[in-house]
């Protein structure tokens, strides 16, 4: 007896049923795009290997809103100090410029950039790639950056300990550094107007202060170190802050050079709600104006110097108690150092916040070993 044959179904049938199990080529061409919006860089690339269909779909600049220079797959680890061979930093250098050229050719609509590219870099001009993307994209609505322009993040050891062979040329390289970045920051102002989250080192030089309060739309901004240890006077960051309407969140990463101890500062500002100044060293405020702030982070750090009783009671003494100048200037404070305030805190003594004090007033009445 002969086996049973199978029977054989029609391609029309089959590719109904497809259709009928998936029917992605069915939805509007916005609904298409929104799924496809969720997927990274590479998944992308692998859908446009699908179909026809597939492919225009995701040559559609709608598709990419993100310019992650930091994201290459396994070198992707977030950590500065990364230690690659000249080989696999060719082949980083390659992926950059593909991914720049495949960005400008897709005519994307950025909506963040993230990159960390050293600006004095001389050689690799990574000055110009960053200024050739921003030439050739639309970037009108970009909204978030994330730049470190002091470090190239893949680059070998050894190509960092030969450019800082001299004091002199890191010098030089530091200016190059310094001068890169405004001209960036110059070009971001005219192409980049919207942007509402900020995160950079910055020089506090007035020009790149002049420059920052030209961005009206910010509500996020962290300003980190930078390798020039220059004292950042309280009429600059004054400036900076009264200048910036809509500013929600301040992260303010600041040294206060040691000749410079005694020195406070005035913070006005009628926006923002949430300041974060526990990453700086020295930074003292006589007297805070803002009326919208619901949290404060401060944090006093051991300077590692010796200095005598009374050179230190002298330099201390110039400087009035963190709780007075809450009690005074932050109506609306409700956490103080991830701690929750009490709705009475104004109205009693500081007692309840003596551990909070200690950590983070430099005041004679919570004298410390700060200094030594």
């Amino acid at each position: 007896m002969s086996p049973q044959k199978k029977l054989l179904i029609p391609v029309s049938s089959r590719r109904k049923a497809v259709d009928d199990f998936f029917p992605f080529n069915s939805l509007p061409v916005e609904c298409q795009l929104h799924v496809l919006s969720f997927l990274n860089e590479l998944d992308k690339c692998s859908c446009a290997l699908v179909c026809l269909s597939w492919s225009c779909l995701v040559r559609s600049w709608k598709l990419w809103r993100v310019a992650d220079y930091s994201r290459r797959g396994a070198f992707h680890l977030g950590q500065e100090g990364l230690l690659v061979s000249n080989r696999e930093f060719e082949r980083w250098k390659s992926w950059v410029h593909h991914y720049t050229h495949h960005l400008v050719s897709r005519r994307a609509s950025l909506l963040t950039l993230k990159a960390s590219f050293d600006l004095g870099d001389r050689c690799n001009k990574w000055s110009e790639l960053l200024s050739h993307l921003l030439d050739n994209v639309h970037c009108r609505d970009l909204s978030h950056l994330d730049l470190n322009w002091t470090f190239t993040l893949f680059e070998p050891l050894d190509l960092r300990v030969h450019s800082s062979s001299s004091s002199h040329q890191d010098s030089i390289t530091k200016m190059d550094q310094v001068t890169s970045f405004q001209e960036l920051l110059g070009k971001l102002t005219h192409s980049c107007p919207r942007i509402s989250k900020m995160r950079l080192h910055f020089d506090w030089s007035d020009l790149s202060v002049s420059l920052l309060t030209r961005f009206q739309q910010l509500r996020i901004l962290e300003l980190k170190y930078f390798w020039v240890f220059k004292l950042v006077t309280p009429s600059t960051l004054q400036t900076l802050t009264k200048s910036l309407p809509n500013l929600k969140s301040l992260t303010l990463h600041i040294l206060v050079p040691l000749r410079n101890l005694g020195i406070s500062y005035t913070l006005e500002s009628k926006s923002l709600e949430f300041l974060d100044v526990s990453p700086s060293r020295g930074l003292v405020f006589s007297c805070l104006k803002l009326p919208a702030l619901r949290e404060l982070r401060a944090k006093k750090i051991v300077r590692g110097i010796t200095l005598d009783r009374r050179t230190r009671l002298r330099i201390q003494s110039r400087w009035p108690c963190l709780y007075h100048v809450l009690q005074q200037g932050t109506p609306k404070l409700q956490a103080l150092n991830n701690e929750r305030l009490l709705p009475t805190w104004r109205e009693k003594s500081y007692g309840e916040l003596t551990a909070i004090l200690e950590q983070s007033c430099y005041c004679v009445q919570h004298l410390d070993s700060w200094l030594w």
